[in-house]
């Protein structure tokens, strides 16, 4: 794909601050020769993207004119690329890319996105593909303790941890609403930045530990190299057939050492910044697949690698 004249116009779905991910994206814009103007669809002015980017005032997600406000965006903004950085606007990217096609983005299928994130569905479809999972809530033989997860919930928000049977009945009736698994409380939890291309080819999966999370994003992580990890990843995507920016999530038990798949973000996730410090170069990627570049792995990702994030300000 090429740009409209001589600059790429990038435009951010929720992009609101994932300013250092902007910054990211402009640097490896500067390294490729790409004029890049980056904009971000957003339902207030002020937020952080504004430091480096125009926010244009849209609609929420689940508008039922969302899809065509945007289109007029497109055509307005002479819009190339479209990244969408909450769960809510994974779903709205792949309907557009299916009913208008007239941009590029890394994302998944519509078919797909519905499914990852909805959590019992996605559990279900990882089951079918063989993939590890925390074992799944049996009610004729429950096993304590569970946790039960909103199934349409993200950022941790609404969780439940349900040591015995009196706890359950807090959720009863309501079984349906919520993924029921067991609850492994001496954990690791890891996060998997990978990119895959439009025709299915892996080209960086890079794993971090979750040292310190906040608000259900991770404030401080470090990159490894866990050839487990790395293992259940690839075999993670293939059996999938992910394509994009996505964000796999694995939990380790470290009583049992049993590593499992817990869910998978089909966007960029928030800590991603870390990986591209330790050279994965997935907003270079991005810029080379959406031009027509030739794509290179990323093969020389340092493991190691150790950030933490902190508030900034942005005044108005």
């Amino acid at each position: 794909m090429n740009s409209n004249g001589d600059i790429l116009n990038i435009l951010f779905l929720g992009g609101a601050k994932r300013v250092s991910f902007g910054r990211k994206l402009i640097a490896a814009a500067e390294s490729r020769g790409i004029k890049l103007r980056i904009f971000s669809y957003e339902l207030d002015p002020r937020v952080p993207i504004a430091l480096i980017g125009d926010v244009i005032i849209g609609k929420k997600w689940n508008d039922e004119h969302v899809l065509e406000d945007l289109h007029k965006v497109v055509a307005e903004f002479n819009i190339d690329v479209m990244l969408p950085f909450v769960d809510g606007a994974v779903g709205i990217a792949a309907s557009y890319i299916s009913k208008y096609g007239d941009v590029w983005s890394p994302v998944v299928c519509p078919e797909m996105a519905e499914t990852l994130f909805d959590k019992v569905k996605s559990a279900k479809a990882f089951e079918n593909a063989c993939l590890p999972i925390p074992l799944t809530y049996n009610e004729e033989h429950p096993i304590f303790p569970l946790i039960a997860k909103p199934r349409k919930g993200s950022a941790s928000k609404g969780i439940k941890i349900l040591p015995d049977i009196t706890d359950f009945k807090c959720i009863a009736g309501r079984e349906d609403e919520y993924l029921i698994q067991e609850y492994i409380s001496d954990h690791t939890e890891y996060t998997v930045d990978c990119y895959i291309s439009s025709d299915g080819k892996i080209l960086c999966v890079s794993p971090r530990i979750r040292l310190e999370v906040v608000g259900g994003e991770v404030s401080k992580t470090e990159t490894v190299g866990d050839a487990e990890i790395l293992a259940e990843s690839t075999k993670t995507i293939e059996r999938l057939g992910l394509k994009g920016a996505v964000t796999l999530q694995f939990i380790r038990d470290n009583k049992t050492n049993r590593l499992m798949l817990m869910e998978i973000n089909p966007r960029l996730g928030g800590g991603v910044v870390c990986s591209i410090h330790a050279g994965a170069d997935i907003p270079g990627l991005i810029l080379d697949e959406a031009t027509g570049r030739k794509l290179e792995i990323c093969n020389c990702i340092k493991q190691g690698t150790l950030i933490c994030r902190y508030f900034d300000e942005a005044v108005f």
